[in-house]
């Protein structure tokens, strides 16, 4: 899915828009997202009426099926990524595995070279070493010296025979190694499979109920998720969400939530990393990325993997863990907003940081 060309003006716009977020004085609970307006309804500039227009309730409940269904999809996404970067991890161990067996069969190649040598050199000196037939002279000194060379030939030799030894146990362990890997590496190719294939289906179901609404309806459904999003806003800065909230962005911060705003009005699309179309944990990681700082691709390994932080602590740059099985991350922007890859057939947008069920507040550059 490809994003069309802005208008430069346009791009300027929108980063300057922004970086004001980030650079703004103060960053008053009362401007942007700290006090949002209530969305305005698509056909007419008048607040929504009290009475729900007829069949408002059905289309109500399409847009709850079709939200779960995409959000079904994003925990499936997770799992795809997470079998994807296993799956590399497996791989890459497997390479160096072979690497190692193939240095390994060297080795004991020059070892077992070394040794036959040796044995030839006994052979022709009629089954005894030098030493040995240096220990049977007549001259102390040359005794001496004999069993002295005695001694150090047969340390060579259990220190070559003790090393082939070691060599083939490496190698043997090596090879289980690598079929211990090769079975990680199969299943997570299955895991990977069964998830894109539950992605699927589920965009593909939303994407059929949504494409049986008529126009009215479509844009009637995008002025819902503006409502639902309002809402839960509304609701959770009147639960003082923002109270304690001061913190300002670090420079790596600044230039994460820098490169995501960039970003904004690019396409939604499954798995993408950029730069023409994200994901939600693809926009984030790559925000970070260009910050300086490499995180997890997924938005349940940055949950599990990046500190956490306590929500009156959060900053600009931070990341947003959404809903209970974390299928979907947002950025921080400052002032109660984020920034964030929403859905397919959605675009990078900013919104709410409370729109949406927190789950928890990680941080890349702890």
């Amino acid at each position: 899915m490809g994003t069309g060309q802005r208008p430069r003006n346009a791009r300027a716009l929108v980063l300057l828009c922004a970086l004001a977020l980030l650079t703004g004085p103060g960053l008053a609970a009362g401007t942007a997202y700290a006090a949002p307006a209530p969305p305005p309804p698509a056909a007419s500039p008048s607040p929504p009426p009290a009475a729900p227009a007829p069949g408002a309730g059905a289309l109500e409940q399409v847009h709850r099926e079709i939200e779960e269904l995409y959000r079904q999809a994003g925990s499936a996404t997770d799992a795809y990524h997470l079998a994807e970067g296993r799956a590399k991890a497996q791989s890459d161990r497997i390479a160096e595995l072979a690497r190692l067996v193939v240095a390994g069969q060297e080795r004991i190649a020059v070892l077992r070279d070394r040794a036959g040598a040796a044995a030839r050199a006994q052979y022709r000196a009629g089954g005894l070493p030098p030493g040995a037939r240096l220990a049977l002279s007549d001259s102390p000194d040359q005794f001496l010296d004999g069993a002295d060379r005695l001694r150090r030939g047969e340390r060579a030799t259990s220190n070559l025979l003790g090393e082939l030894d070691r060599t083939q146990a490496e190698l043997e362990r090596y090879a289980r190694d690598a079929s211990a890997h090769w079975q990680s590496l199969e299943a997570d190719r299955i895991t990977r499979e069964e998830a894109k294939k539950r992605i699927e289906e589920k965009i593909k179901a939303a994407e059929e109920l949504e494409n049986k609404l008529a126009a009215e309806e479509k844009a009637r459904l995008i002025q819902l998720e503006r409502e639902a999003q309002h809402r839960a806003q509304t609701a959770w800065l009147a639960a003082g969400a923002l109270k304690d909230v001061t913190g300002g962005p670090t420079e790596a911060g600044t230039r994460a939530v820098r490169f995501a705003t960039a970003q904004l009005g690019k396409p939604y699309l499954w798995g993408a990393e950029g730069p023409g179309s994200y994901d939600c944990s693809g926009l984030t990681s790559q925000a970070w990325l260009a910050a300086g700082r490499t995180i997890p691709r997924t938005s349940q390994e940055q949950l599990r993997l990046l500190p956490k932080v306590a929500l009156k602590d959060m900053r600009p740059g931070d990341l947003i863990i959404y809903f209970d099985d974390a299928s979907h991350v947002a950025m921080y922007v400052g002032d109660g907003a984020m920034v964030h890859a929403p859905r397919p057939g959605r675009n990078v947008t900013t919104a709410g940081a409370g729109s949406m069920p927190i789950k928890a507040i990680v941080r890349p550059d702890a």
